[in-house]
């Protein structure tokens, strides 16, 4: 179900492998050296570029150079400090953006706590919840492909939508029409794996949630938390009793 390099040029991709030695001049890509730029701050906070030259081995030239393009991409920001006499120095820090560059435990955390809700209120505690969820997410996937679909719009296409939000939710999603006019909806990576092999609960929430969208018609195929390669579901029309 949806929710949810180097820094090169730069870019907002994760933050690169440490080097082995520390920034310097003489040896450290600007990448590398942008990424010990910005551990540096996120660790010790506000920093003037002359203290992070000392501490990284590198030039204030090429620290300035790396922090202007950090702060281009809107990862770094700095603010003036008046400290006696004289012209102020400036301070850098990295900004609030900068945090998907570091380290996340999403999965982690939301495999601890399902076990969590499963100790207070047992598999149908766990089965509310994914409940609610689907309502959610359900809500949100009929309006988006409301906004995406004229009035009327096949089941082809239909799918063709489900499968486009799927897809940026992470999902590696694809409609496939076959000669046949078969309609499958597949699935190439589970964006919430770690979950869905603990519980069967997300994966029969997000069946339930094909059958809402496009008619009970929806059946599963494959199953990437049983062992499979991907997850498909085969989509059939609807008929009139």
């Amino acid at each position: 179900m949806p929710e949810p390099a180097p820094l090169a040029a730069p870019s907002r991709d994760p933050l690169p492998a440490a080097t082995n030695g520390r920034a310097g001049t003489d040896v450290a890509s600007p990448s590398a050296l942008r990424r010990e730029i910005l551990v540096h701050l996120r660790q010790l906070g506000p920093t003037s570029p002359d203290t992070l030259a000392s501490a990284l081995g590198a030039s204030r030239t090429g620290v300035l150079q790396q922090l202007h393009a950090l702060e281009d991409t809107g990862l770094v920001s700095h603010a003036a400090e008046k400290h006696g006499v004289g012209r102020p120095r400036h301070l850098y820090d990295v900004t609030p953006d900068a945090q998907q560059l570091f380290p996340t435990d999403y999965g982690g955390f939301a495999s601890g706590l399902l076990k969590a809700i499963e100790a207070v209120g047992g598999d149908d505690l766990v089965e509310q919840v994914f409940a609610a969820r689907r309502r959610q997410i359900g809500d949100r996937t009929r309006r988006r492909m409301a906004e995406r679909l004229p009035a009327g719009a096949s089941l082809e296409d239909r799918v063709r939508v489900l499968a486009t939000l799927q897809d940026e939710a992470g999902y590696l999603a694809e409609a496939i029409i076959g000669e046949d006019g078969t309609i499958r909806l597949r699935e190439h990576n589970c964006a919430i794996d770690k979950i869905a092999r603990r519980s069967h609960a997300p994966c029969d929430a997000e069946l339930a949630l094909f059958q809402e969208i496009l008619g009970p018609g929806v059946t599963r195929e494959s199953h990437i938390a049983s062992g499979d390669r991907c997850c498909t579901y085969r989509i059939e029309p609807t008929r009139p009793d």
